[in-house]
């Protein structure tokens, strides 16, 4: 299993505070940590379902707030849980890092929804599946899983602060809903075109410079 560090700015100060919830929700030993996770990705589909309508609805960005904080305090809590109850499973840590970017997904195809440019959505999903991918095999090269200072924590931040925008837009000029939801895309795919490369470049020489030895095997073909 990789080690896990995270350079992340929020998570210092967010990450502590949620985990001290653990003990207030009393949730049974015997519940799978898998559960959680389960949980939280229901919360990722209430966010995107609520960035979709925020141009609808005013209270729909609250909803999407709602959904991205609920599913970070359960990203937060499933690992406690597990270490708390002695359930520590591959199959759990593979399943949380399998939805984290499917959440992520949701939620931008949903703003996508909201800034009637699905093309934009597009766009900025292929960018979050090169970004994911590419730091799931630095992970395995490396042995070492670690998140950039503006991370999965800061993003969610990014996003739950958007739902709550778009509500407040929603009552004051609902026609804007759409634009501040467009501009607020379009930024984010800018920002990941430039951080892509970057973080590719990096990354090679990283695994170059201090990953595993090269595998020269070749491919088993069975039949």
């Amino acid at each position: 299993m990789s080690k896990r560090v995270s350079h992340s700015i929020l998570d210092p100060v967010i990450g502590p505070r949620l985990k001290s919830l653990y003990p207030v929700l009393r949730i049974p030993r015997w519940f799978p940590p898998e559960g959680i996770i389960f949980v939280g990705h229901a919360f990722a589909i209430a966010g995107a379902v609520g960035f979709a309508l925020s141009t609808q609805y005013w209270w729909a960005g609250l909803i999407a707030a709602a959904g991205v904080i609920g599913n970070h305090t359960a990203d937060c809590l499933d690992g406690t849980h597990a270490r708390s109850t002695g359930q520590c499973r591959n199959g759990g840590e593979l399943l949380d890092h399998f939805t984290d970017p499917l959440s992520f997904a949701y939620w931008l195809v949903g703003i996508g929804i909201a800034a009637a440019s699905l093309e934009l959505a597009l766009i900025a999903v292929i960018c979050l599946f090169a970004i994911a991918v590419l730091t799931n095999i630095k992970a395995k090269l490396v042995g070492e899983f670690s998140l950039s200072r503006f991370g999965p924590t800061e993003f969610k931040t990014l996003l739950a602060m958007l739902g709550t925008s778009l509500s407040a837009v929603a009552l004051i000029q609902p026609e804007s809903v759409s634009q501040v939801a467009w501009v607020t895309l379009l930024s984010l795919i800018i920002v990941g075109v430039i951080q892509l490369p970057i973080q590719l470049v990096q990354a090679v020489r990283e695994v170059n410079a201090s990953g595993h030895a090269p595998d020269t095997s070749e491919w088993i073909t069975n039949g």
